[in-house]
């Protein structure tokens, strides 16, 4: 006896196999029955039976175990579980989740996949066919299945299919009984040979994961249509090109309408089984641009039924070496996107997907990234209404190969950096797929699908042909194909390091410098794009204005797209019931890349981090700078269009005040990248200002969008006017009495007040303002240096910290020395030192405390000496404990979000108030966080006791704080009223980069949690306060550069103060 297993080569483990029985790609499209229908887009009016909803479902763990003969239609599935199309498997119950960025998940033997560890999925379900559609070609249309698939109707096999983004499409008229029920069945397989092509970073699913349609065409048929706009030189006039394919004989009709629906223009022609081209010119029609997206509606007619489609006037080039559309030099301010849902995975609803291009529209974002595969096709007919370019990226990505070739380097160069490797082995590790001919149709085939299908879009305006895949021959295949088909779009690919192949430029997370350095090269060809840039995991990203501002200084670099637009959580519950959101690991899926997949700008359930409303600043299109008396320099940012669509508000705000001056007169048709001067009229004085101030500049739409009503707020400026003053000096109107209560203690005591001070720790252990202790558990302010590490820490200055034990190092008290100076104020001077144990660094200290009048200033003076020591130190000021009490904040400073010295410039200056669980920001992985910098002055107090801080500014300033305001008033406001409780107030005076942090979470604890369930079982029955003069910014160093040199806190000799003074409370009740 002898045999063979399996008999043949199975279909999803055969490179030569990519289809079996498709149609050639094409658009994207619906028919309908009328015109009116066609206008109105509602497919459940279209000739075409949705099939997705619930089907039967049966899971396997291999192809060769799955139900054998399921696909026949008296196979009895009834006791089949259900499951949702569009969905996923691993969410709705068979197997699990599984994350890993760059490693394959199996066995690394292209093109072979595994037999015995390749989930299978069966699905089956029934439908029948209207009677309008019956006498039909049915074609069975499947936009997305993961990862490959066989498909029968009626128990007949219809073919197989793989890529696993791209359309599928089958001609099952044949199959289909028009009369009865009928039954389509598919298998689905986990892994197939192109997932070595698929390896993208996000979460490995499984299943039909976009819609299923079975489209009835007339017999005689539009196949196909391209539309190309052909705008002249001088981009004015424009020829309309459609090209159609048709099967059968029929009459075709083609009408353009306009916005208004008004007919622009309309052609008939007969056609046979062929190609026919209408052409049109048109007189100056309006241009589609992301800034301007005029669209007319092309009304495709034959045989009576219509097809629809979205046309959008505008002419892409490069040109001298810059990227031009319409003739106008384009800056992408974009986000790569990954479909993404907490619950559904990349099934993504379109109202959610809808939300996320809204939200993309609102934060002044123009560009899309599809990464790393073609988005939902519904997508890019909302970017063409809502105004959006799009980078369409075709489904190709296998870094996977890099790992092999990395892990063979040779010793001394494994602990080299990430570009370094990458220049060492991604030459070589092009030769698993990339260069090898025979996955050369594979690559082509997907290049073909991304552009037959979304050919039709004026938002396309860049092809890609995927990522990080190295750089082989198979790609001028893929440029190729791409060019036989289309002409009009430039193509994109970051793997083609040189742009042998490539239109562009374009690069991940370089440093700024150096992309300035490429700019300036001379008599440049193509432009620079940051495919990926300002990578945005977890509490970041750090210098995005830095970026910014080199793309509109130097015209080769044209814009980039943030890494990424979404956190990729998994919204799941602990054995206990806790919801968190879940990443790579917290399903045992082995190996991982752990949280690696929360790097976006919006947290997983798609609100925004404090990350977007930074970048959202960094590249908003209006600029406003250089106040030289009544006059300032407004810049617009702009690529097509002026700033007469806004208005501006002028207001004039300070400490405890907000004065609005009315609308300023915007300048008329100031052209896009083009700056002027503007003056405030004589009536809005500047200079009755007491104290720190500044002019504020808020600009609005006029008129209301397709995504943003009127009144939406594009962009917001503060210039300051005047500078704040320093700190001011002790007065002494009784002066206080010092007492040693033990060899160890000193009491310190005012009138009203009263100090404790160890003699052993060098600090104040007790405060007590009229009753009420302010200090909680003798933790009272001590000169520390750590904070929890944040995701952009931990490959850099982090990892140095932890090796030099900067989260250890403790107070070393040496001396301390007592007097009463000249000015009956008590001095106190403590000398010591701050060092961790096993190491000899540490930082000399000398702290300095004067007792007046209910007041004490804090001097700290220290230098760094000894081995070992750190490069760079977390943060440098106080940090001390209140009783939980003390639940609420108010400040004047940079607010009211998350700030830090180089993620700072969305917070505007003003009065801010806040609970104190609302300052902390909840990052899905636990770690630094919350911090306010460029800060005055700051109060903590308590709640409910005493008149409302509300009541008292509404009694104590000129006008009401401006919208968003949580709290405005001074800092003396907040001192009248009556109370029976204490708060305590710092100032920092005119130093710059002061901030604080106010929270119930430990550093510790912070950094030992993993998610945020996790450390809130953590919470502290008291509130920790940092009042830091300095600390270290974020950079983007989880995947990019680490923090810039001038935001970075070298370990070097510092100083500063901090005046402490407590006041009776009127109650910090802040609206919030």
């Amino acid at each position: 006896m002898s045999g063979k297993f399996p008999p043949s080569k199975p279909d999803w483990s055969n490179i030569d196999v990519i289809h079996r029985g498709t149609l050639p790609p094409r658009s994207y499209f619906f028919l309908y029955e009328s015109e009116a229908d066609a206008l109105a887009g509602d497919t459940e009016k279209s000739r075409s039976i949705k099939l997705s909803g619930t089907w039967k479902f049966a899971h396997a763990n291999s192809p060769f175990e799955a139900p054998s003969g399921f696909e026949a239609t008296d196979y009895d599935v009834s006791k089949w579980a259900n499951i949702q199309v569009p969905g996923i498997w691993q969410l709705q119950g068979w197997g699990h989740p599984h994350y890993t960025n760059v490693n394959y998940p199996t066995f690394v033997d292209p093109p072979n996949v595994p037999f015995n560890y390749n989930q299978t999925g069966c699905y089956v379900r029934a439908f029948t066919i209207p009677k309008h559609l019956v006498d039909s070609q049915y074609r069975l249309r499947f936009e997305g299945v993961d990862s490959g698939f066989h498909v029968w109707i009626n128990g007949k096999q219809v073919g197989y299919s793989q890529g696993s983004r791209n359309a599928s499409e089958f001609d099952v008229t044949s199959l289909i009984n028009a009369e009865a029920e009928n039954t389509i069945a598919l298998q689905v397989y986990q892994y197939c040979d192109g997932s070595y092509i698929e390896d993208q970073d996000q979460w490995r699913f499984s299943g039909i994961f976009r819609d299923v349609y079975l489209h009835a065409f007339p017999k005689s048929h539009i196949k196909d249509f391209h539309v190309q706009t052909l705008v002249d030189d001088d981009y004015r006039d424009a020829d309309l090109k459609v090209d159609v394919v048709v099967c059968g004989g029929c009459q075709v009709e083609i009408k353009l309408l306009d916005a208004e629906g008004k007919e622009v223009f309309k052609l008939l022609q007969s056609a046979n089984d062929d190609r026919i081209t209408f052409m049109h010119n048109i007189q100056n029609p309006l241009k589609w641009t992301a800034e301007t997206p005029n669209l007319y509606e092309l009304i495709l007619t034959f045989n009576s039924k219509v097809i629809i489609q979205h046309v959008g006037f505008r002419r892409i080039e490069i040109k001298s070496g810059v990227y031009v559309v319409n003739g106008k030099r384009i800056v992408f301010r974009g986000a790569n996107r990954h479909e993404h849902h907490p619950l559904h995975g990349r099934a993504v609803p379109y109202e959610f997907m809808r939300q996320d291009l809204l939200l993309m529209k609102t934060h002044n974002i123009n560009a899309i990234r599809t990464c790393h595969q073609p988005s939902d096709p519904r997508l890019y007919a909302l970017a063409d209404k809502l105004g959006l370019w799009v980078m369409d990226e075709a489904d190709v990505e296998c870094h996977g190969f890099a790992s092999i070739d990395e892990m063979a380097l040779p010793e001394q160069h494994r602990n080299k950096s990430f570009e370094e490797k990458k220049v060492m082995v991604y030459g070589g590790a092009a030769r698993f797929t990339s260069d090898d001919l025979k996955w050369e149709e594979q690559y082509v085939d997907r290049a073909r699908q991304l552009v037959m299908r979304d050919k039709n879009h004026p938002c396309v305006v860049m092809w890609s042909l995927g990522n990080e895949a190295f750089y082989g021959r198979n790609f001028q295949s893929m440029y190729d194909a791409i060019k036989s088909i289309d002409q009009s779009r430039p193509v994109h690919y970051e793997g083609d390091f040189e742009a042998r192949t490539a239109d562009l430029f374009s690069q991940m997370y370089p440093k700024v410098e150096d992309i300035i350095k490429f700019a300036q090269e001379p008599d440049f060809e193509k432009p620079l794009v940051l495919c990926e840039f300002v990578h945005a995991m977890g509490n970041g990203p750090g210098a995005i204005k830095e970026y910014v501002d080199a793309f509109y200084k130097y015209p080769r670099l044209q814009g980039g797209w943030v890494w990424e637009w979404a956190n990729h959580g998994l919204k799941t519950k602990t054995e206990a019931g806790e919801e968190f959101f879940a990443y790579g690991g917290d399903y045992g899926d082995v190996p991982n890349d752990y949280n690696f997949i929360m790097d976006g700008v919006l947290f997983s359930d798609h609100t925004p981090t404090p990350g977007l409303i930074e970048y959202r600043k960094a590249i908003e299109p209006v600029q406003v700078s250089d106040l030289a008396g009544r006059s300032f320099r407004i810049t617009n940012r702009y690529d097509i269009v002026t700033l007469d669509h806004l208005k501006c508000e002028a207001a004039l705000l300070g400490d405890g005040f907000k004065k609005n001056l009315g609308q300023v007169v915007m300048p008329k048709g100031l052209k896009p990248h083009a700056s002027t001067e503007q003056t405030l009229p004589d009536s809005m004085d500047l200079t009755s200002i007491q104290g720190e101030g500044y002019l504020q500049l808020d600009f609005w739409l006029q008129n209301a969008t397709e995504w943003a009503g009127s009144g939406h707020l594009i962009s917001s400026s503060q210039l300051q006017i005047k500078a704040p003053a320093p700190l001011p000096t002790l007065s002494m109107s009784s002066p206080p009495t010092l007492k040693q209560l033990t060899p160890s203690t000193l009491e310190i005591a005012t009138e009203g007040s009263k100090y404790v001070l160890s003699l052993a720790s060098g600090k104040l252990t007790s405060f007590i303002k009229s009753g009420t202790e302010l200090i909680h558990d003798s933790m009272g302010p001590e000169l520390t240096l750590y904070r929890a590490l944040t995701d952009n820490d931990r490959p850099h200055g982090g990892r140095e910290w932890q090796d030099k034990l900067v989260h250890l190092a403790k107070t070393h008290v040496y001396d301390v020395s007592w007097s009463t100076s000249s000015d009956s104020s008590i001095v106190i001077e403590v000398n010591a030192k701050i060092a961790p144990p096993v190491f000899n660094w540490c930082l000399n200290t000398r702290i300095t405390y004067t007792f007046s009048d209910g007041k004490v200033k804090i001097h700290c003076k220290g230098a760094p000496e000894g081995l070992n020591l750190p490069s760079t130190l977390p943060r440098i000021g106080l940090e001390f404990a209140m009783p939980t009490s003390f639940d609420t904040v108010v400040w004047f400073g940079r607010g009211p979000g998350e700030s830090y010295k180089d993620k700072k410039f969305s917070q505007n200056f003003g009065n801010w108030g806040s609970k104190v669980d609302d300052l902390w920001v909840d990052y899905e992985f636990p770690q630094e966080g919350g911090n306010r910098t460029d800060v005055r002055w700051v109060r903590i107090g308590s709640s409910g006791v005493g008149k409302s801080l509300l009541e008292t500014v509404r009694e104590g300033v000129e006008e009401l704080p401006i919208a968003g305001n949580l709290v405005a008033g001074t800092e003396a406001n907040m001192q009248s009223g009556t109370s029976s409780s204490s708060a305590l107030t710092a100032r920092f005076g005119a130093r710059e980069g002061f901030s604080f942090n106010v929270s119930h979470y430990t550093a510790k604890d912070v950094d030992e949690s993993r998610h945020p369930h996790e450390l809130h079982k953590k919470k502290k029955d008291y509130t920790i306060v940092r009042l830091d003069a300095d600390h270290h910014g974020l950079g983007t160093g989880s995947c990019g550069p680490k923090t810039m040199e001038k935001y970075a806190l070298k370990t070097a000799p510092f100083e500063f103060e901090i005046l402490l003074e407590s006041a009776d409370d009127p109650g910090v009740v802040a609206a919030c």
